[in-house]
């Protein structure tokens, strides 16, 4: 490949990370507009903001030859353009098609970096787009504008957008000021911008212009335009400047109100020079995560040589060179101090508050709730709890999948809320935070719960038990995550195939976590997921069983002992121990993984304590080595689905071991699994 593919690939690279972060703006910003149009007021602001979202992706995209996106964009664009300027009025229909257009907009852009060649037809969201525009109703009569009392002169330098908004103001029975400011020519951006801001804070800045003063040569006035429902006595007060006149513009009767004169002094003298700068505001990078991945790999590798220097030192010390062994055992010291520092820092870039996952989850809420005819609140606590990025990515289509199960089979219709006595409108709780050395993610919803004497007649059907008794509730909740189990009856383009719940578990053990769910009929669910914080580079405990080196990841052990043979007991053909007045589950490896050979049973044995959000298990095992870090290395699709496995780890010696999933491990020995 030439430099020149080479930065062409870079650069359409970059196109698609700011294409996706525009594209989840304007998600987060149509969600807000949403909630605004209950009420029939959305901020002006707002609206900007995703006009200009939409025009930035279109240039963007048709200067990267994307002619899809760029065409779709400008359809959309146009739509929030009348949409600013009062020409439609923001609806139900209108809301749908703004987001479905950027749903295919996500869908357009995903599609474009994953290199995938499907054709879409974009004709049908255009013509849903353009059929929003031309329903614009034509205004007759005289405009209020007329009446307000500003000269012809003035109204015809404001733009479409802001005589329209002007006349929103009217409309609304505010207030509208006329406020002169002037400035020192040295400061007139920053005071503008801070003056601007004040009174934002009171109303709506309409129109802001230049305009011609007294002082020419050392300041420069402005114009603003000003709607407000507050008094002229409250404005005043809080600009409190002799610098600016506020006029309060009184409709028809043209009363007008002065307020202070205006001076040529400037409002503040300069604290600094202004001077034009290149620099940029922001202090962010955005860095592939590939690159963060393999940095990390690197600090792995760094790791495990600082391992080997400091058995070397050990070794020298006994064979007979204490002073070489301690001058290399100090350095080595120092080595694992500054490493120590870098694997925090590497850590630290990757990790990401998980708010930036809960907010694609509104979009999902609002689109879904829509379709289904459902009033759905969805309420995010936890916002800045941070995760590991890659784990987030792995998670983010099992998170989906719970919300869509909690809004299709959980909340119910307005109507059956009603007769249940509960608030039409169903709530879904979101939440997410840090438990030890793990991240807890709760789905929690207020809607019917699962039926568990249906999920047992279904599994019934499917001859997983023998009778209606056969299980506890808690067995009879495993089943969901059975694949192609499915208690609706009939099928939706959300569910009912029995696809989905399966997948959720699966995804998540595929990350060292766990999910449970508690439920009461009637009341609601609750899905619980527990992560841990990062899989990168990890504190592992080294065990031997079964004659086979394993490494435990550290954040999963709560304790280990030595017992006696004498002291393991069977409870219904499994073995258990009594530890402190609770019964433990044990586990031989051997027997879980059915390695040949593995039935020697020495008289003592060592015990590791593995636990995983409520539930604990004891892994027998022959000897422990040593606490050590690790890099954890993905073993490819072939042994994906190996229960019990997170991954493999190299040793620093020559030798690679298996990383134990202990989630997984302990929802197949509580399932009687192994």
């Amino acid at each position: 490949m030439t430099n020149g593919d080479d930065n062409t690939g870079k650069a359409v690279k970059d196109f698609l990370a700011e294409a996706e972060e525009i594209i989840d703006r304007l998600s987060i910003d149509l969600v807000s507009l949403s909630d605004c149009s209950e009420s029939g007021e959305f901020s002006p602001d707002l609206i900007n903001s995703i006009f200009r979202g939409a025009h930035s992706l279109k240039g963007l995209a048709g200067m990267f030859g994307f002619s899809e996106i760029s065409e779709l964009a400008h359809n959309l664009e146009n739509l929030l353009d009348f949409l600013r300027l009062g020409k439609v009025t923001l609806s139900q229909t209108i809301l749908s098609v703004l987001f479905d257009s950027m749903e295919l907009l996500g869908t357009l852009v995903r599609e474009a970096g994953e290199g995938a060649g499907e054709e879409h037809n974009i004709a049908r969201a255009v013509e849903r787009i353009n059929s929003c525009i031309s329903a614009t109703p034509s205004s007759d009569g005289e405009s209020p504008l007329a009446k307000l009392g500003i000269s012809p002169q003035a109204l015809n330098t404001l733009t479409e957008y802001e005589e329209h908004r002007l006349l929103e103001n009217v409309k609304k029975g505010r207030n509208i000021y006329s406020v002169r400011a002037s400035f020192s020519l040295e400061t007139f951006d920053q005071e503008l911008a801070e003056l601007t801001e004040l009174l934002k804070s009171r109303g709506e800045v309409i129109s802001t212009l230049p305009s011609a003063g007294g002082g020419i040569a050392s300041s420069i006035d402005f114009d603003i335009l000003f709607g407000s429902d507050r008094g002229m006595a409250e404005i005043a007060a809080m600009v409190e400047s002799e610098k600016v006149a506020i006029t309060r513009l009184a409709g028809a009767e043209l009363r007008e109100e002065h307020v202070s004169p205006l001076e040529s002094e400037t409002l503040q003298e300069p604290a600094t020079d202004s001077t034009l700068t290149a620099k940029s505001f922001s202090r962010t990078v955005r860095v592939d995560i590939g690159k963060l991945d393999e940095l990390m790999n690197i600090v792995g590798e760094l790791v495990l040589s600082h391992s080997v220097i400091a058995d070397l030192a050990g070794r020298m010390r006994l064979d007979g060179s204490p002073v070489f062994a301690g001058e290399l055992a100090k350095s080595a010291k120092a080595l694992e101090r500054k490493l120590s520092e870098l694997q925090k820092g590497v850590m630290d870039i990757r990790m990401i508050p998980v708010g930036q996952l809960f907010e694609k989850m509104s979009r999902i809420v609002r689109k879904l709730s829509r379709e289904q005819g459902k009033k759905v609140d969805l309420k995010l606590f936890g916002v800045n709890t941070e995760l590991d990025k890659l784990i987030i990515e792995d998670i983010s289509d099992p998170l989906m999948h719970l919300i869509r199960n909690s809004i299709d089979h959980g909340i119910e219709t307005p109507e059956e809320r009603a007769r249940a006595g509960k608030d039409e409108k169903g709530s879904i709780r979101l939440s997410s935070y840090q438990k030890g050395n793990h991240v807890v993610i709760e789905v929690e919803d207020d809607g019917r719960g699962i039926d568990l004497t249906k999920v047992r007649r279904k599994a019934l059907e499917k001859g997983l038990i023998v009778s209606l008794d056969a299980v506890s509730d808690r067995d009879a909740m495993d089943f969901i995550f059975l694949p192609g189990f499915s208690t609706r009856e009939e099928i939706s383009d959300i569910s009912g195939r029995g696809v989905g719940m399966d997948v959720v578990k699966n995804n998540i053990a595929a990350v060292s976590g766990m999910v449970d769910i508690e439920s009461r009929y009637g009341f609601g669910s609750r899905v619980i997921i527990t992560l841990p914080i990062t899989l990168a580079i990890i504190k592992a405990l080294i065990i031997v069983s079964a004659g086979r080196t394993y490494a435990i990841p550290i954040t999963s052990v709560l304790e280990t002992m030595m017992i006696g043979s004498r002291e393991i007991l069977t409870v219904e053909r499994k073995e258990v121990i009594q530890l402190r007045e609770t019964t433990l589950p044990l586990l031989r490896l051997g027997d879980f993984f059915d390695i040949e050979g593995a039935s020697d049973h020495p008289e003592n044995f060592y015990v590791v304590v593995v636990g995983l959000a409520e539930k604990r298990l004891g892994i027998l095992v022959d000897n422990l080595l040593c606490q050590q870090d690790i890099v954890i290395k993905s073993m490819g699709e072939t042994f994906r689905r190996c229960k019990g496995i997170t991954g493999a780890a190299d040793m620093g010696d020559q030798r690679t071991i298996l990383v134990l999933d202990a989630g997984g491990i302990i929802n197949e020995a509580t399932r009687g699994g192994g």
